[in-house]
């Protein structure tokens, strides 16, 4: 049934998608972030659903009569430049045919994020494509959330297996970057009904990325809500789900829990956490050594064994930062935080721009839930291995396009002034 599911709703949605793109990068981002195909058991697990309506989605962007441009910022241009950056990694990386098996993964999250925004002109399609994203990874939040409560926190909260976030570790970072967009749709709903769902998934997912079980995840956590609480505009109602979220959490998770909490403070009598720094250390020197790093997938027994302190202690990487300082050298390290610090400085531009506009108050809430989900992504991401995950390149185009569109609205309204004072130069001649 599940297989029928999925079939039924890709291929009635895909004639949309020929005459609307939109409607193609809608369900592009619903099977990247859900993933209903690896929850299903036949045919559809491995059928290629994204190749399927990734072609679907450029037939119809090319028969389309809307203009077809791609919104050219310092943010976009540096995106372009990383992804030829990375062509030059990869051919020079150390395990080549690893390498170019993962660059073409990555070529198509962020080719479809170029054509994302090509097709999402508006604020309408863009608050679809937020909702998409939300209620495909809240899914996961809902169910995970009610999974640690009701089995007392015993078992970790994971993803589906062959997702970018299959892993405990990973799922806890995808949760804390969803928590900031779900706040979001939340002051944006008039509904009471829909906003109270909306703080249940996110009290849910927070108690989900608890029971991930994951180190990281709960420090990411920690700081994203911080930041959370710092930014939404009700920070009593934001204070309250926050505190409600650790009093059940405080009463749910078992002692082990704790335990492996508080295995942080003493990382140097943690293999895993050995094995980490042993990982950043291989990522350093290998950075060190080749300018153009050691390409895709190159943290491998034969590259620990040449660049790692301990070469018997082959472990993940799990950091985006030594990830991609090892993977892409220094030169494309260096490119990764200038787009995040480029997409945190545009956001603080929107917010300038629109606080004092009643009009285009969602820019500024959408802005500021941007640099919360960042922030959960930048800790988190730390200690988890998620560099090249749709999300983080998906809110670098929605904070760009987001730029567009209040800028957009800037010549209206000097029309309408224009127009305004000719009304009223008309009056007093009239007078």
């Amino acid at each position: 049934m599940r297989d029928l599911f999925v079939a039924i709703v890709v291929f009635g949605l895909l004639p949309m998608a020929l005459r609307r793109p939109q409607v193609g990068i809608y369900l592009w981002s619903w099977i990247g972030y859900h993933n209903p195909h690896r929850l299903a058991f036949g045919w559809a697990v491995n059928f290629p659903w994204a190749m399927i309506i990734a072609l679907t989605t450029f037939t119809g962007l090319l028969f389309s009569k809307e203009p077809k441009r791609i919104p050219w910022t310092r943010e976009t241009v540096l995106l372009l430049i990383f992804v030829l950056w990375m062509c030059v990694t990869t051919y020079y990386a150390l395990y080549p045919d690893l390498a170019w098996e993962n660059f073409v993964k990555v070529f198509k999250v962020l080719l479809m994020t170029f054509v994302t925004m090509m097709v999402i002109t508006n604020r309408e399609r863009l608050n679809g494509l937020i909702w998409v994203i939300c209620v495909s990874l809240g899914f996961y939040g809902i169910k995970g959330g009610i999974f640690t409560i009701s089995k007392g926190g015993v078992h970790r909260v994971q993803g589906p297996d062959g997702t970018f976030f299959g892993g405990n570790n990973e799922m806890a970072l995808v949760l804390a970057m969803t928590i900031p967009l779900l706040a979001y749709l939340r002051t944006q709903e008039k509904r009471p009904w829909l906003r109270l769902g909306l703080g249940a998934a996110m009290m849910l997912s927070a108690i989900a990325a608890i029971g991930s079980q994951s180190r990281g995840g709960m420090l990411g956590l920690a700081a994203m809500g911080l930041f959370l609480w710092l930014k939404t505009r009700n920070k009593f109602m934001t204070a309250l789900m926050i505190g409600s979220s650790v009093l059940i959490i405080g009463s749910v998770m078992p002692q082990a829990w704790y335990d492996r909490m508080n295995s942080i403070k003493t990382y140097e009598q943690d293999q895993s956490s050995l094995g980490r720094i042993n990982a950043w250390w291989t990522a350093f020197n290998v950075a060190k050594t080749h300018v153009t790093g050691g390409g895709f997938d190159m943290f491998r027994p034969a590259t620990f064994s040449q660049y790692a302190p301990d070469p018997d202690m082959v472990h993940d990487v799990h950091s985006i930062y030594f990830e991609v300082m090892g993977e892409q050298g220094f030169i494309g390290f260096a490119m990764f935080i200038t787009l995040g610090l480029m997409t945190w400085m545009r956001c603080n531009q929107i917010m300038r721009l629109c606080r004092k506009d009643p009009g285009r108050k969602w820019a500024v809430d959408l802005a500021a839930m941007i640099q919360v989900s960042m922030i959960g992504y930048a800790t988190a991401g730390a200690f988890l291995g998620l560099a090249y995950f749709d999300l983080y390149y998906h809110l670098v185009a929605i904070s760009v396009m987001t730029w567009m569109f209040v800028n957009e609205k800037q010549p209206l309204a000097a029309v309408e002034q224009v127009k305004a004072v000719g009304k009223r130069f008309t009056r007093l001649r009239r007078t």
